[in-house]
């Protein structure tokens, strides 16, 4: 018997034995977290919209893994509120030996995120960040926990970071990239040069967290997002070069943050977004 529940994930395409909280190698958990929008607003339906979009995706290698997506984080509260009930959610997947996917939501819950993953793993990770801006920013708009600071806070707590697509910097982030060590592979050079293929530094550590900043892709394909950004990274590229930064390595959770889908809008983002998680977790299933 399938589950047709369209809060579920791949809903429409599970077996019950493979939507079990108990079972489930992937937990998927949406987090409509909107706190630190500085321009386009929706992010908090994005969770919904992508998991809505997943009911007429094709039945995929990963169900048989088993897929069971959570009730949504409490974002009514305070941002801070926010952040550290996803961070123990997270811890709790981890512990379990699943691997924790959210669902944003702005691209602030990632602090969250890889805290739980740290914690519970007791190590600092990689962070593969696909995304148009660097987040690298000293707090924005007043706020330490900014959508445009998130990896800031991140490298500074020792995490390393490597970002590919970035196209919208500022220099106070070019000079925390050089001093922060930060590997780069930004979206003019990406796609000017035709690069499908890439390899994180030996040194970069093998225990990787993706996150997927959907503005990463160009406008033509993604043009939901909170903050586009001309000159963006193609569908099949994108994935390509995510796989092949993947090889060698383990990746034990991800994000997919900032859609942001306009109401009785078009839906092509949404699925976009749904197929892409879909690809996104065959290709992390596979690094074991």
């Amino acid at each position: 018997m399938r589950n047709f529940s369209n809060r579920q994930f791949l809903g429409s395409e599970l077996l019950a034995e493979e939507n079990d909280p108990m079972t489930a190698r992937i937990q998927v958990i949406p987090c409509p977290m909107e706190k630190t929008v500085s321009y386009g607003s929706g992010t908090s339906l994005g969770p919904d919209a992508i998991l809505e979009a997943s009911q007429e995706l094709e039945r995929s290698s990963i169900c048989s893994a088993g897929i069971y997506t959570q009730e949504k984080v409490d974002c009514s509260g305070s941002h801070e509120e926010c952040l550290q009930e996803l961070k123990e959610r997270v811890a709790a997947v981890v512990k379990t030996g699943g691997v924790p996917v959210t669902l944003g939501g702005e691209h602030s819950l990632t602090w969250g995120a890889v805290s739980g993953l740290s914690e519970a793993l007791g190590a600092k990770v990689g962070i593969l960040q696909v995304d148009a801006h660097a987040d690298l920013r000293l707090g924005y708009q007043g706020k330490k926990h900014s959508h445009a600071s998130v990896m800031r806070l991140l490298v500074e707590e020792g995490h390393a970071l490597a970002s590919l697509g970035v196209r919208a910097i500022c220099q106070e982030e070019r000079e925390q990239r050089q001093k922060r060590l930060v590997v780069c592979h930004d979206a003019e050079d990406l796609i000017r040069g035709k690069v499908f293929s890439l390899e994180l530094p030996p040194e970069f550590p093998e225990l990787i967290y993706l996150s997927f900043d959907l503005d990463a892709l160009d406008p033509s394909i993604m043009p939901a997002v909170g903050t586009p950004v001309p000159g963006g990274l193609g569908y099949y590229q994108a994935i390509d070069l995510v796989e092949s930064c993947l090889q060698g390595r383990s990746c034990v959770g991800m994000d997919l943050v900032e859609l942001a889908p306009s109401p009785g809008g078009d839906q092509v983002s949404s699925f976009t977004a749904a197929c892409l998680l879909q690809r996104l977790l065959e290709i992390i299933l596979k690094t074991g």
